[in-house]
């Protein structure tokens, strides 16, 4: 007996990194088997879902422009570093059995489909997981802010980012030991606090919508059903209370 899904349609964000594995550059197939796997397997609960990839794993923009690289050309070839990964994530997809649709903001209609609104939603509609590529399709907007834009049109009822760490904390775990993580935060408290959980512009996106924000550990096998089914998993950002509520 599964518990019933706390949302019906969602977005999920995953950085290009978490592909890689720990070989840290590249795409790990056994990785992407298990990702797609842990995902497949919360189909069942009847969620609407959509996923929007990055592509740091093969090329940065920002990292190649402080290197000398033109801004605007490093960040077109970090969009099309996310639509080698959308169709990494599509055939891993499909070889389990789960109808898959890549749509790119950027036109490549060989291997993808051209990024319109109506149509994802539709896809949605018919139960086939959605992968956006090549984020907004414009230079100097991160996939996080893809991302936001994103659940915002297809009318997500939350946005998860699926990350290497368990929560939101106050500094970075991996070099302070003492590190602490947050349960709840609000939009505000991120933005003024300049935790690294979105860039500002994902963040501002969401703050001014409304759209909850939920990160945790997609590494750890189950945990995005947890969340999906309401457990208290990760970090929740949301819009903190007005006075009256």
């Amino acid at each position: 007996m599964f518990s019933p899904p706390k949302y019906q349609r969602v977005l999920l964000k995953l950085s290009g990194e978490i592909l890689a594995g720990n070989q840290g550059y590249g795409i790990d197939p056994h990785v992407v088997a298990r990702l797609v796997s842990d995902v497949s397997t919360v189909r069942e609960l009847g969620i609407q879902l959509a996923i929007v990839i990055g592509g740091g794993n093969i090329i940065r923009g920002a990292k190649a422009s402080a290197e000398g690289m033109d801004r605007a050309s490093g960040d077109y070839m970090g969009m099309l570093a996310t639509s080698i990964n959308a169709l990494a994530l599509q055939d891993m997809f499909e070889q389990q059995g789960v109808d898959t649709r890549v749509l790119s903001a950027i036109e490549m209609r060989q291997i993808a489909e051209p990024y319109i609104r109506r149509r994802a939603i539709r896809h949605l509609e018919k139960d086939r997981v959605v992968i956006f590529a090549c984020g907004t399709g414009n230079p100097y907007f991160t996939t996080d802010t893809a991302a936001s834009l994103r659940a915002m049109e297809m009318g997500a009822q939350v946005l998860l980012k699926g990350t290497k760490v368990d929560a939101v904390y106050d500094s970075d775990p991996v070099t302070n030991p003492d590190a602490k993580p947050f349960k709840k935060l609000n939009y505000l408290e991120v933005l003024q606090k300049e935790l690294k959980v979105m860039d500002a512009a994902a963040i501002s996106l969401c703050m001014e919508n409304n759209l909850p924000l939920i990160v945790f550990n997609i590494n750890e096998p189950g945990n995005l059903r947890k969340v999906l089914v309401g457990e208290d998993v990760g970090t929740l950002v949301e819009r903190a209370p007005r006075k009256g509520e």
